[in-house]
């Protein structure tokens, strides 16, 4: 059987999955339904907001579906109605298997990781959090257990030194479009090998949680490298970030987008500030300084730090906690 010819439903919600359902119509592949997330209000005027893959599926002219919860009986109807082949999950909510296991030939999801490492909510947040230089993209069968089906095809890219998480996110949604058209066509064949993820031993995997504001907090008795690694892997969003104190006092926080780092032996505390009050701002950690060189201070607009000293003629006397 050939791959175009299989009744596909698509569920997903951000722009990543978004970029799967763009390439799987210019293709030729027979969407005949997409499932997204209910609108809901967003932002400061509480406007109405569209998930990016409705956006894309209005504009393609594909029937959207927009399930309050995956079990209604209206919805699992019109999904029955579909007589769906294959189903396919980007960046969605768990399934119940009702759903998952109603297109013949099931459903897979894509995964933003090597899988079975970084399994959860935020891999490529983790991969580099944890200075990887591997990451890449794998489909799988949908089965119970949240990112534990067996493996249908991976693809691997490097994580360069300059990578932070919004340039690995653009170059695994990419590559993760072109893995989502070669399996469906794997699947439509058939007779192809998966590998079990069952029986791995969990203590050698490194999990990808959920990032919470806390995860972003920098340790700066920490390394060098972790630290720049944590702003990496958190820029530009959420971002990671530290509090600025003079003396025992709380004077505000700062948000860090990109930084350099040089090795030294250190003589004084973490967190201690070096500045030329012109061009650098340096921040002492255990076995070096991270150089801060976009940074947002709460209240103000992301900038460079020669823009910022500009006019933050106190730098000196802060610290970062």
């Amino acid at each position: 059987m050939d791959g175009k010819s299989l009744r596909i439903v698509f569920m997903g919600t951000p722009e990543f999955a978004a970029t799967s359902l763009r390439k799987l119509v210019a293709e030729g592949y027979n969407v005949v339904a997409v499932v997204t997330t209910p609108d809901k209000p967003a932002g400061r005027g509480q406007k109405i907001h569209e998930s990016d893959v409705k956006v894309v599926a209005k504009e393609l002219g594909l029937p959207i579906l927009q399930p309050e919860k995956l079990r209604d009986e209206a919805f699992l109807e019109a999904l029955r109605a579909l007589d769906v082949d294959l189903g396919v999950v980007i960046a969605f909510r768990m399934l119940p298997e009702v759903v998952w296991a109603m297109p013949k030939m099931g459903t897979f999801n894509l995964h933003a990781s090597l899988l079975p490492q970084y399994r959860g909510a935020a891999p490529i947040n983790w991969a580099i959090i944890n200075g990887e230089t591997r990451s890449g993209v794998t489909t799988f069968l949908l089965n119970h257990e949240i990112d534990k089906g067996a493996i249908i095809e991976q693809t691997a890219v490097d994580i360069l030194p300059e990578d932070n998480v919004g340039t690995l996110y653009d170059k695994l949604m990419t590559i993760g479009a072109e893995l989502v058209t070669r399996t469906v066509d794997k699947v439509a064949v058939g007779g192809y090998e998966t590998i079990e993820q069952m029986y791995i031993d969990e203590s050698t995997l490194r999990p990808a949680p959920k990032i919470f504001k806390e995860d972003g907090h920098i340790d700066w008795s920490g390394s060098i490298v972790d630290i720049h690694n944590k702003v990496r892997g958190l820029s530009p969003y959420p971002a990671a970030w530290a509090a600025l104190y003079k003396g025992d006092e709380e004077c505000g926080s700062a948000k860090i987008y990109t930084s350099h780092i040089e090795p030294a032996t250190m003589n004084v505390a973490p967190g201690t500030v070096r500045t030329d009050g012109k061009s650098y701002v340096a921040v002492a950690a255990a076995d070096g300084w991270v150089y801060i060189d976009e940074v947002q201070l709460a209240g103000k607009r992301r900038m460079a730090i020669k823009d910022l000293l500009l006019g933050w003629r106190d730098a000196s006397d802060v610290r970062f906690v």
